[in-house]
Order: structure tokens, then sequence, then C-alpha cells
């Protein structure tokens, strides 16, 4: 498989190439974290602003090149960044295969130094933040801090609860810090599905359907193994359940500032799908589906899927501009 990596950082495979027009780079946070960032600017329709892509926990810009080409066909330029700890941008602790976070907080940092140091200045309004997993909580939390960043927020399987926690998300939380107070924070734990992706890993794996889409992803880390992110810390779990508890609240439907829609995984065992539906039924400004079949990563399964989750974006956004 030809691999490259041009002046943009970016893997080029014949399979996944690079979507036309890209920029990329790297800014600081205003905590010093240095981010990777792209651009990807509309190709096609009369501009219709830009999407602030924000990623899943281990994932990529690479990952999402199909999906920005699919979004820049819309008439949408494109701007997203790689998470710290993760992809191209600095990891936070000594192993860099261990996703890590000492604060959900961070994330928040992460969004808005972007949208103020690389969005506002480069990109055409409107803006529409599209979050998946983390990047969906990320954005939900993000909906209730600004309603002046975003006029949409557009979500995928985001991360509102985890399955098969042996306590409530309180009692969890509450456990998780205390491993934490002890100095573990650092310690890797997860499940199966926190594992990087191979090619022996694709039957049953809970992430997507296609096997092209999946092998694509397995093709990326192989050129650039320097991106693969496994195992969550138990500082990335303690931060997280801490974040979900705040979604899980009774008026945290109140608190959001812009409307939302939510597309919520059937078959999902990477999030509770059961916790998404029923913030989603509580969404006073907002709407939400659960797709059919479908497994945790919307943006990579079959063509079937992919075509409800677009289509679901599409009358999202013609709603407020149609």
């Amino acid at each position: 498989m030809d691999a490259t990596t041009d002046g943009h950082e970016f893997v080029h495979l014949e399979i996944n190439p690079i979507p036309k027009g890209a920029r990329s780079g790297y800014f600081s946070t205003s905590d010093k974290v240095r981010l990777r960032y792209g651009v990807f600017p509309r190709q096609g329709e009369a501009a219709r602003g830009t999407i602030v892509l924000v990623q899943g926990r281990t994932e990529f810009i690479e990952k999402y090149f199909e999906t920005i080409g699919d979004f820049q066909k819309r008439g949408f330029t494109v701007a997203t960044f790689d998470l710290r700890g993760q992809g191209g941008s600095d990891r936070l602790i000594g192993n860099p295969h261990h996703g890590h976070v000492e604060n959900f907080d961070d994330y928040w940092t992460d969004l808005h130094d972007f949208h103020k140091t690389i969005v506002l200045p480069d990109c055409p309004p409107p803006y529409y933040l599209v979050g998946h997993s983390t990047g969906g909580l990320i954005g939900l939390l993000a909906a209730t801090r600004d309603r002046l960043m975003f006029d949409r927020v557009f979500l995928s399987s985001p991360m509102v609860s985890l399955p098969g926690l042996p306590f409530s998300l309180k009692w969890s939380s509450r456990l998780v810090d205390f491993a934490r107070f002890l100095g573990l924070s650092a310690m890797p734990v997860g499940r199966r599905g926190d594992k990087a992706q191979t090619e022996m890993a694709f039957e049953g794996n809970p992430l997507t359907s296609d096997k092209a889409r999946y092998m694509r992803s397995v093709e990326i880390l192989k050129a650039r193994p320097d991106l693969v992110v496994g195992l969550p810390t138990l500082g990335w779990i303690g931060s997280s359940l801490a974040a979900m508890r705040k979604a899980n609240g009774d008026d945290f439907p109140a608190q959001l500032k812009i409307p939302v829609f939510i597309c919520a995984a059937a078959l999902d065992t990477v999030v509770e799908t059961s916790a998404t539906e029923a913030l989603g039924l509580r969404l006073r400004a907002g709407h939400h589906v659960v797709i059919g079949g479908a497994r945790h990563e919307l943006f990579v399964e079959t063509d079937a899927i992919r075509e409800q989750l677009f289509a679901a974006f599409d009358a999202f956004v013609t709603e407020q501009t149609g």
C-alpha cells in the first residue's frame, strides 16, 4: 500500500486520500499544550459555513478524511484538531500509547482555544459543532457554556454513560477518584473496545460493521504508528465519569443554550445508548434518533447507515437555514 506524508503532516493512502485544499499545522493552547489541526475548504456548493469536528477518544484527523469530504461537498469548510493526548497532538504522560487527561475541562480548553485561534480568524460563519463519542460529550458541555461559539451542535454516539459499570455513575466516579488520590492516575485500564484496531480484531468488533472502513483505519495506523492510542488511564476514566455525571444531571437539558441533535447507535456497546435516549427525550431545544443496526462509529459505518446519519444532519441544518 502506497503511504506518504506530505507537508501537511497528514498520512496519504491511496484508499484514504487527503481532502482537497487541506491546510494543517500546530497551535498551542492557553496551558501550553501543542495540538495538531487541519482546515479543509468547501468544495462545490455555495458556502454554508464551517463544521468544527471534534473527535472521539483515540481518534485522529486522517480517520475522518472521507467524512470531511462529505461535508466539503455540502458547501462546508471543515476545521478539526487532534485532542490533547492523542493523534498528532502532545501526549501527556510517559507512555504515549495510553489515553490520558487529568480534567475533562482540559478538552474545553482545546476546543475554546481552537475556535479562537484557528476557526474565527480563518473560517467562514456560521459555525456548527459535530462531535463523536468523547467529542460528543465535549460538544454537549460546550453547548452549556457559550451560546456564541456555535449555532448548532450535531452529535454521533455521544459518551453520555458507559455500559457495564459496576456501580452508578456517582459511585463509579468516587471509586476511581479514590484510586487517583492514591497516585494511580496514569495506570491504564479498560475494555476490549478500548484497544487499537488490527486486522485480526475486525470480527465482532464494537466499532463498525463495515470491513473496508475498519481496515482503512488499520492501514493509517500502520503508516503512522505514532498515532496509536490504546487503553485509557484512570485519570481519563475519572475525569470522563465526572463529565458524564454533569450530562446526566436533572437540570442539564435546561442548561443547553443552543439546539442539539443526537444520533445514537442501536447496537452500541462502547457507550450506553439507553442513557443517550433518556437525555434525548429530555432535550428542550433538540432532537434525537437511534439508527438501527449501527455500531458505535456511525461516521465509519456502512453506506446505508451513513446515509441515515447525513440525512439527519442535512435536515437539522436546513431546519435553521432553509
